[in-house]
This record gives C-alpha cells, sequence and structure tokens, in this order.
C-alpha cells in the first residue's frame, strides 16, 4: 500500500477534468468532495456555455474553467484534452452533479502505480454501496444491457462500462482524437485503452443521487449503443 505521502505526491501530477452544463447545484459540493478527500491537485472545469452560475461557482473554488466550442459531454473531453499540460500524469474524470464521492481515488490512482500494464481505473456503481433512489429501475437495466452487449460485440468486459468516475494515464490518452461529442465517450475511451495495448480495472464505488436536472436521455442509449457496434471496425 503506497504512503500517504506518495499518494499527495502523486495528487500533484494529476488533473481532475469535470465536464458540465447548467450545474449550479452540483458544481460546488462536488468539487469540494474533491478538494477535501485529494487536496492537491489541478482542476479543469469544461463548461458547455452554461446559462446558470455554473463557471462562477467553479472559478470561486478555484477551477480553472474553459468554455468548450462545441456542445455534448464527449466534446468537452476532446476540449480537456487539448488543456493537458506534458506533466500531468494521471487524469480524473468526473460528473458535475455530486453523484461520484472522492474518497474513492486514491485507491484509484494506488492501482496504476503499482501496474503499469493498466491504463484506466474505472469506479463500478454497481458493486459499491449504492443510495436506494440514485439510480431509477429503467437507468439499471439499460445500463446492464449495454453492459452485456459492450462485452460481447467490443470484448471489454467491464461490470459498468458507462461510468463518470475514471482515472486515466495521460500517456494513454496521446494523440487520441475523440470522435464522440456526448455521453458514447465512455464507450469510445473503453476502446481507445484496449486498442492501445493496456487493462482497465474497476473498484466498487458508491454513488449519490444527482443534484440537479438529470442529462442522460433515452436517445442517449441508443447513441451509446450505436458507437459499442461502430467500434466494432475501428
Amino acid at each position: 500500500m503506497l504512503l500517504k505521502t506518495q499518494v499527495i505526491e502523486q495528487l500533484f501530477s494529476t488533473q481532475l477534468i469535470v465536464a458540465a452544463l447548467n450545474e449550479e447545484q452540483g458544481i460546488g459540493p462536488t468539487l469540494t468532495d474533491f478538494i477535501d478527500n485529494l487536496g492537491v491537485m489541478k482542476v479543469l472545469v469544461i463548461d458547455g456555455n452554461s446559462k446558470d452560475r455554473t463557471a462562477e461557482i467553479a472559478k470561486n473554488l478555484g477551477a480553472d474553467v474553459t468554455f468548450q466550442d462545441g456542445v455534448g459531454k464527449g466534446n468537452a473531453i476532446a476540449k480537456a484534452l487539448e488543456e493537458i499540460k506534458p506533466n500531468i500524469k494521471y487524469v480524473i474524470l468526473t460528473d458535475a452533479d455530486y453523484t461520484y464521492p472522492a474518497k474513492y481515488v486514491p485507491q484509484m490512482i494506488e492501482i496504476l502505480e503499482k501496474n503499469p500494464n493498466v491504463g484506466m481505473v474505472c469506479g463500478n456503481r454497481f458493486n459499491g454501496n449504492v443510495e436506494s433512489d440514485a439510480v431509477q429501475r429503467s437507468f439499471y437495466f439499460g445500463n446492464k444491457i449495454l453492459s452485456l452487449v459492450h462485452t460481447l460485440i467490443n470484448g471489454v468486459s467491464l461490470d459498468d462500462p458507462l461510468t463518470g468516475l475514471r482515472v486515466i494515464r495521460t500517456a494513454v490518452l496521446k494523440n487520441w482524437i475523440a470522435k464522440s461529442q456526448g455521453f458514447d465517450i465512455e464507450v469510445e475511451l473503453n476502446h481507445q485503452i484496449r486498442k492501445r495495448g493496456y487493462k482497465i480495472k474497476e473498484v466498487p464505488i458508491g454513488y449519490r443521487k444527482r443534484l440537479g436536472e438529470k442529462k442522460l436521455k433515452i436517445k442517449d442509449g441508443l447513441i451509446i449503443l450505436r458507437r459499442i457496434l461502430s467500434e466494432i471496425t475501428h
């Protein structure tokens, strides 16, 4: 197990990326949770030109804020990757709605430190402690179906392939140009990690009820399914 001082040293070379659109309810608690649990790290919020106080709240908490040119989560992450400095070793991805607890991230970093063949560690919501009202039944079963298809079609076996909490080796993302514009970015990212010869590990995490309006719609599930199918030939 890494010493606490070693984990802190790694956080100096770690970048937190948060894609946000009209998340004034969740962005403050999200960033505060990560700052309180991890302390020393760079924080970058990619704002989708929010109409509320999302960007203002993020800046007040010390985050760097960049406004994306396009729309969608995939587009935001692609924009964020352009901002990553060469000295950044790990990238943390999380959502801006306070659903993902930050306390699991040191464990995720430790896995990467100990296993050079692992390119990404994902937080698995469905083997952790999920709040009773955090996941709707339709969302749960939809995710399970997509997980099964993801395994059968792409050969990437993950219990929670669409999780929003990830820690990734920055080197693995070098020269990657994301095609996904929306929530299908997670599927493309899973495929890229494996395509580049790295393993993906999952750790059980808790999952909280989101703060603010839910963004994911049924149509996004169809887009994700299409991305799973399109990655077969790439």
